[in-house]
């Protein structure tokens, strides 16, 4: 065994594009444009060309996106429930309800993880004001059979960055779409940072206020003319840097990310015991995290670590099992589908700057588990 291998490694990542990394930081420091300023601009401009949607507007963390766009969706609609997925990270539902709306979950799709829509229009009631799907592991929830509904859709497209459905980009397929930048993800800043997108041009404009303390534009920079509460959710410069340039370099890593999951693919179809992912049935699948379903997950899990083989589960606790969403009533038993998932899963490496051989030993180490020769 030759070192550890991680599930994510940054420190690779950063070392292949340093000095592009340094000049876009001596950029800040000499210009002195810290929050939002021209470097924001500019990435966000890059970032909706990217998504293929008018409009991108910088915030400083993906949960902040998700929590402004549902505060919108709220001041349109009113304070009813919106219909989500329990099996994601914790913030899509922290979000809904910091935004003052509450949750209500659905059952998730066996196969690609992600809102079954019957279930989850089956969900929607007359106090449903959003469908908020999260495009989960990095591929697309089935937006059209959503669409059904004619409730507003939303996207939580925080692992989805690239990810298409049917010829169009996560990001660009709902009223609006929250995305996060958190250093793991495929399109990673050097902390937090995130965005919203949307083809409404109002939207866009009332993230604009939000995101800084509720403050009217002016005609300068600043106005000082506050309509409202809002938040300090503001893009810095030195996230909006780093993003720039690595979305230079996002479609080649992410060409290495989809051969490694390709690899995988091909080297433990049939093992006895063991599930792979499924290929997204709508497009392309990003692979924010390569999840297989494996038997006996938890002592798989502690056999790769033994052999120095990084891996994590995502997620362990279904959302409607939480204790701080204790307060919705929501039992055990309830989603079946999400909770035998959650008892399931496992996220194998699977970063762009894992080599051919640090995946030879993954694959050999989980095949041996299995006792496949």
């Amino acid at each position: 065994m030759s070192g550890r291998i991680p599930l994510v490694d940054l420190q690779a990542q950063h070392a292949a594009i340093r000095p592009e990394l340094e000049a876009a930081w001596r950029e800040i420091l000499d210009t002195g444009a810290f929050v939002l300023g021209e470097p924001a601009a500019r990435f966000e401009r890059a970032f909706a060309a990217f998504v293929g949607a008018p409009h991108a507007v910088g915030m400083n963390s993906g949960t902040d996106a998700l929590i402004l766009m549902l505060e919108e969706i709220k001041r349109r609609h009113g304070p009813g429930e919106v219909v989500t997925t329990p099996f994601t990270f914790f913030a899509t539902a922290e979000a809904i309800e910091q935004a003052g709306l509450v949750t209500r979950f659905a059952d998730i799709d066996e196969a690609t993880f992600n809102l079954d829509p019957s279930a989850a229009i089956a969900a929607a009631g007359p106090r449903t004001v959003a469908l908020l799907p999260v495009h989960l592991f990095g591929a697309c929830a089935d937006m059209d059979a959503l669409a059904v509904s004619r409730l507003p859709l939303l996207e939580d497209a925080a692992q989805a960055v690239g990810a298409t459905y049917k010829g169009r980009q996560a990001g660009a397929l709902g009223l609006a779409a929250a995305f996060s930048f958190y250093p793991t993800k495929n399109l990673a800043a050097a902390g937090d940072a995130g965005a919203v997108t949307t083809a409404d041009a109002e939207f866009a404009e009332r993230m604009r206020s939000l995101r800084a303390h509720g403050e009217v534009k002016g005609q300068g920079a600043r106005s000082y003319h506050h309509a409202e509460i809002g938040h300090n959710s503001r893009l810095d410069g030195i996230q909006a840097a780093v993003l720039t340039v690595k979305l230079r370099h996002w479609a080649a890593w992410q060409t290495a990310r989809e051969a490694h999951a390709a690899s995988y693919d091909e080297a433990l179809a049939g093992v006895e015991g063991l599930v792979p992912p499924p290929r997204a049935p709508f497009g392309r699948h990003v692979y924010h995290q390569y999840v297989v379903r494996a038997r006996r997950r938890d002592m798989l899990k502690a056999h790769l670590e033994e052999r120095g083989i990084e891996s994590r589960v995502f997620y362990p606790i279904p959302l409607h099992l939480q204790p701080a969403l204790a307060h919705r009533g929501v039992r055990a038993g309830a989603f079946p589908v999400a909770e035998r998932a959650a008892a399931e899963v496992l996220s194998l490496p699977v970063h762009p700057l894992l080599t051919a051989s640090q995946r030879d030993r993954v694959v050999e180490a989980v095949r041996a588990f299995f006792g496949a020769r």
